[in-house]
């Protein structure tokens, strides 16, 4: 079966990959602003909306290994999923991935730079939890908390999850109300999908995949993001070759839910400029 596709508007294709829990509802609003322009397809992630009967990579620990002296899950479960998107679109289009959507579309490029034509990444980070020689991510042992709590009541955890997205942003408490009512509209996400995202989140660190990026790339921050702060975001503009940042003011983790006029004027901007 394969992953469930919404898709508005006409011109340049341009991909939505939402974060861990959610689904591509998640961009309902930004994508109807965005379909004047574009072409747009929002997709449900494996294990996440209406994809929930697709395939999501077994998880193993034969994936896991140390690496200087963390428990690493290499990217073998990123890899799986790029796999399963390649394969759901023909042509070359732009990508834009939103937190873990983010870590995912940034694989994807380093990957098939044929099939990502051009690259966005929102309230995104190459490495989420924090190691010895970076600090700008989420304490590990909070993630292990969260994947602790997540097999005793995968709800609460997840509502938990979203309150944190959205912590110190500007509507804070409207923005709240959208995500829980968005959260399981299409249904509860699969465990498996879960869990496999909770790995990624804690163990995968893609700093070296980053000069491999040779497309064109946006980065969209949030000021007041908890989650992947614009550190992480100055980070990735200054070591992806070209790529260029905004940072948007009284944002948090979902710029595009708290200034959705400003980040589609910033998707605008950059996917209108010619390629060089």
């Amino acid at each position: 079966m394969s992953l469930h596709v919404e898709s508005s508007g006409s011109g340049a294709p341009l991909l939505l990959i939402h974060g861990w829990g959610m689904h591509g509802g998640v961009w309902n609003d930004v994508a109807q602003k965005l379909a004047t322009h574009f072409r747009v397809h929002c997709v449900d992630l494996p294990g996440y909306g209406y994809s929930k009967n697709v395939g999501w990579v077994e998880r193993s620990d034969t994936h896991h290994h140390a690496k200087d002296g963390y428990h690493y899950v290499p990217p073998i479960l990123l890899d799986g999923i790029v796999d399963q998107l390649s394969a759901s679109f023909a042509e070359p289009l732009t990508v834009c991935g939103w937190s873990l959507g983010g870590q995912i579309a940034l694989r994807w490029a380093a990957r098939e730079p044929d099939k990502v034509c051009r690259l966005i990444l929102a309230a995104s980070t190459p490495c989420f939890a924090v190691r010895d020689d970076w600090s700008f991510g989420m304490d590990r042992a909070v993630l292990q908390k969260f994947a602790e709590d997540l097999e005793q009541n995968h709800a609460a955890t997840l509502r938990r999850f979203i309150t944190l997205q959205l912590r110190g942003s500007e509507n804070e408490r409207e923005l709240l109300a959208m995500l829980r009512e968005l959260l399981f509209s299409r249904g509860e996400p699969d465990m498996n999908a879960l869990r496999a995202g909770l790995d990624i989140l804690r163990d995968t660190d893609l700093r070296e995949d980053l000069q491999n990026v040779t497309q064109p790339t946006l980065v969209i921050a949030g000021e007041r993001d908890k989650l992947t702060p614009p550190q992480a975001s100055h980070y990735l503009a200054k070591t992806i070759p070209g790529a260029s940042l905004v940072e948007l003011k009284g944002a948090a983790h979902a710029p595009f839910l708290s200034h959705p006029d400003e980040f589609v004027m910033q998707l605008k901007i950059f996917m209108e400029n010619k390629i060089k």
